[in-house]
């Protein structure tokens, strides 16, 4: 149902990793008073709504865009922006009507065209487009944007203009929660200029969002300018946002303290102990719709047995979570009881403690769980993962010395580190993983059918493990035909126990979102998805 091409957050935020150091700005922002500094890194691709999958990219989206739906930033539900209306009598067909009086900020309205042009060009098997799959459960996907092979048609047959401001979508099968899923930025209405001046635009791109693109300079900064004409009701309540590109975040935190950079969002690990005294206050930490796992290599016959999954269930009981996100992270992690988020609340389908004590510290039931299920698949565990940024080393070390402990063996469990991103993300890719390997999601909007379809659903585009239940695709199939919300999230809850009761994989911890900044600002903010609430942001 979704391409195979997604590189998802725990990697795709590695970007601003490999990119040249910015120089400096000032603690008076770097275009004039009234604009803010923050740390950034360059996007991945060039800033197509559907091109665009990873976080430095999709803070500009989301400042440039607005779409049929907007995530709160508080509560992260999903309410509607553009759309005056979604209405479906069968939860297949739905019926959307475009708000009045929308523009882009060169002057064109925003149509229904405007959406159903954008959608097809993302779907295009000829535009190449990194999220793409995003519109395979649109009617006619399959010829637009086939498996393989040429695609055999332009335009998704699902699509349909019907006015003005009104156009239908009708899906290959039912969904009920679909409309809950259009505040994604790959979603997002894009202009004719898009079209017909596409170079033009993609060295200055063009939205509806609150902010206007006025400059950037790849490797060193962007600058974003307030759009005075913005219609929409979250207007920007400072004049701009000048995004600096920082290869290390202890450099842009650094500077946060010497007043040269207004807000750092990614704290290092090495200052957690000192960011509360060192910013006197204007340090956030709060919760978001990320979580870190370990994942099985089930093409390997030793991983994919039924004493395997006592094997799996057992060394997730010997992980001791609660010390690792304690001493390690410094509480900017929770130990994880489920395979979703919080962020979601209960009307979202998250349900505290549904991993029970098997998520639990417990190292005699986990030494004797793996005993009864054979013993370790070649006698030791390797977790494999990619060693070129991040913390990753630390808690994979962590991780393997309590299940070290636990088993009372000091080689029972060891890091596996592959030298870059792009090498282990081809390993996954080949199916060339030796044991469990790390494994992040970021939501893409905050519904538990995200933190579940895409990774454990039968050839899903982010199973990366190849775990297949019929059980679970069926219970999976059945919630998103149910037309009634609550009875669709307690059969996705039921799923979720589907990938309990076989520890599909090992959830970890819940990531919390973190940043630092200046005196110069007021009434800041980090939206579910660990990203500034730059609109919210006052200078002075």
């Amino acid at each position: 149902m979704r391409g195979r091409t997604r590189v998802r957050w725990a990697l795709g935020a590695l970007v601003a990793a490999v990119l040249p150091l910015a120089a400096c700005t000032s603690g008076a922002g770097a275009a004039g008073a009234g604009v803010l500094s923050s740390s950034w890194g360059d996007p991945q691709n060039p800033l197509e709504p559907s091109n665009t999958n990873e976080v430095q990219g999709g803070k500009v989206l989301d400042m440039i865009f607005r779409g049929l739906k907007r995530y709160d930033p508080r509560t992260g539900r999903a309410e509607n922006m553009l759309a005056e209306r979604i209405d479906t009598t069968d939860s297949r067909t739905y019926t959307i009507t475009v708000k009045g009086g929308w523009r882009f900020s060169n002057g064109e309205p925003v149509t229904a065209r405007s959406f159903v042009d954008a959608w097809n060009y993302g779907a295009s098997l000829r535009n190449n487009q990194k999220n793409a799959y995003f519109f395979g459960y649109i009617e006619g996907y399959d010829k637009v944007h086939p498996d393989s092979g040429k695609q055999t048609a332009d335009t998704l047959s699902g699509l349909k203009v019907t006015g003005p401001r009104t156009f239908t979508v009708t899906l290959g099968q039912k969904f009920s929660t679909f409309p809950d899923t259009l505040g994604y930025a790959a979603f997002a209405p894009l202009p004719r200029a898009f079209f017909t001046h596409h170079e033009a635009w993609l060295d200055k791109p063009v939205g509806n969002g609150p902010y206007t693109v006025e400059s950037y300079t790849k490797g060193a900064q962007m600058y974003l300018r307030k759009w005075d004409g913005y219609p929409g009701p979250d207007k920007a309540r400072n004049a701009g946002v000048t995004l600096m590109v920082y290869t290390d975040s202890n450099t842009a935190y650094t500077d946060v303290l010497a007043g040269n950079l207004d807000l750092a969002d990614d704290i290092p690990a090495g200052q957690l102990k000192n960011v509360a005294s060192d910013l006197d206050g204007r340090y956030i930490n709060t919760p978001a719709g990320i979580l870190q796992t370990l994942a099985f290599p089930y093409y390997d016959k030793a991983w994919n047995t039924d004493g395997a999954r006592k094997v799996r269930t057992g060394l997730s009981m010997a992980i001791d979570r609660a010390q690792i996100t304690k001493t390690l992270f410094r509480d900017t992690r929770t130990p994880a009881t489920d395979w979703t988020s919080p962020v979601l609340g209960t009307a979202g389908g998250y349900q505290a403690g549904l991993c029970g004590t098997a998520c639990e510290y417990r190292p005699a039931e986990a030494k004797k769980l793996i005993q009864e299920g054979g013993g370790l698949p070649g006698g030791q565990v390797r977790i494999t993962y990619n060693a070129d940024t991040g913390s990753h080393k630390e808690w994979v070390d962590a991780v393997c010395n309590s299940i070290n402990n636990a088993l009372g063996d000091d080689r029972a469990c060891v890091g596996n580190p592959v030298g870059t991103f792009a090498d282990f993300r081809g390993q996954i890719s080949r199916h060339r993983m030796p044991g469990p390997f790390r494994a992040g999601w970021q939501m893409d909007y905050p519904l538990i059918q995200n933190f579940l379809q895409p990774l454990y659903y039968t050839d899903a585009s982010s199973n990366d493990g190849k775990w297949s239940n019929k059980r679970f695709d069926q219970l999976v199939d059945r919630a998103n035909a149910e037309t009634d919300r609550k009875t669709a999230i307690r059969l996705f809850q039921q799923a979720e126990g589907v990938v309990r009761d076989n520890m599909a994989a090992v959830p970890l911890w819940y990531q919390n979102g973190s940043a630092g900044y200046s005196d110069r600002l007021h009434h800041v903010a980090l939206n579910p998805f660990s990203v500034p609430v730059y609109d919210e942001i006052e200078v002075g």
